[in-house]
């Protein structure tokens, strides 16, 4: 298990016991993480699962391809560590892994 932290708009953290190989968005949703609504389920269709990857993690992250690119530009308040949660596959090198949910979602 990987330990991943998710921190809703509120403050509240929800540090997470997460299976390698789901993804960051499965994993909020299994915990009811507040502002993660994953309208698509995981399909990258949409931009419900927005999240912004803490900076010392960024480059671990890893940077989007272009179809989570593409789904970003309907996403709200993007920045630079903007991430989709459903494409962020949890692995061993993300243990400590801090996302963050963005006020709403687009």
């Amino acid at each position: 298990m990987t330990k991943i932290s998710v921190v809703a708009f509120d403050g509240t953290r929800f540090d997470i016991d997460a299976e390698n190989g789901s993804t960051v968005m499965e994993n909020a949703i299994r915990n009811s993480v507040p502002g993660i609504e994953a309208e698509c389920g995981g399909a990258c269709a949409c931009a419900t699962c927005h999240v912004y990857v803490d900076e010392q993690w960024a480059e671990k992250v890893g940077s989007p391809e272009a179809m989570e690119e593409d789904m970003l530009d309907f996403a709200f308040d993007v920045r630079p560590t903007s991430r989709l949660s459903c494409q962020i596959k949890v692995r061993k090198e993300l243990d400590g892994l801090v996302v963050h949910v963005p006020e709403r979602q687009a």
